[in-house]
């Protein structure tokens, strides 16, 4: 696996290209926000915010509208506020310095695990509900004929959602099952991307049952 490392701290990024090599992983190292978006493709991005040409935000929204690679963002802002609006730029998880070495490798190779497991199997590989199209098998969306980029995680919400187009799956389920059951973030994570599924395919797509979870809504029988 091949990381793209963008720090631009000297301190930090030598120490930890060294240890990230140790555990195996190919890195690649840039400095600035321009380099990472010139960057060859990577497996996994770790993406530091305070970057000194660019806001980090917009550099991890403009990897993530041409790519579904995976971002981890390291932060030194801890306040929630900051964490939402850092998982609505697509970013896969954070991680807030002071971080553990070890801690990080455990979440890189969570993230890794989350983004490139396969959906699993089905007899039919195609889920139609109305004008939505979900192949599980080459993980790719479209709405009325039209390609819809994802993240790795919007999709498999998206295609946890279809297994049983219309029935309600709780909380704990989606967060067990498109996250892992070791899930260290907020809990909000599972609401920042059902909004941003209900941006991208309509704001009906996703219903919330209160209290309970989410399903698929919208004119979904028409189609089935």
């Amino acid at each position: 696996m091949r990381l793209l490392v963008v720090e631009d701290d000297r301190t930090i990024s030598e120490p930890l290209c060294v240890g990230l090599r140790r555990e195996g992983f190919e890195v690649d190292l840039v400095t600035t926000g321009s380099d990472a978006l010139a960057a060859e493709p990577a497996d996994l991005v770790l993406l530091d915010l305070g970057l000194p040409d660019l806001d980090g935000r917009a550099v991890c929204q403009a990897l993530r509208e041409r790519s579904a690679v995976p971002i981890i963002v390291v932060t030194a802002r801890a306040d929630e506020i900051d964490r939402v609006l850092l998982l609505e730029s697509g970013a896969d998880d954070y991680v807030v310095k002071p971080f553990g070495f070890r801690e990080l490798v455990a979440r890189i190779r969570a993230v890794l695990r989350r983004t490139t497991a396969s959906v699993p199997a089905e007899d039919d590989h195609l889920r139609i509900w109305g004008e939505l199209r979900i192949d599980v098998r080459t993980r790719r969306v479209t709405q009325g004929g039209e390609a819809v980029a994802l993240t790795p995680k919007e999709f498999d919400l998206l295609a946890l959602l279809a297994h049983d187009p219309g029935a309600v799956v709780t909380r704990e389920r989606i967060v067990t099952e498109v996250w892992d059951e070791h899930w260290f973030g907020s809990t909000k994570t599972v609401d920042v991307h059902v909004a941003s599924l209900r941006r991208k395919l309509g704001a009906d797509v996703v219903e919330t049952v209160r209290g309970v979870g989410f399903r698929l809504g919208g004119r979904g029988d028409a189609g089935r």
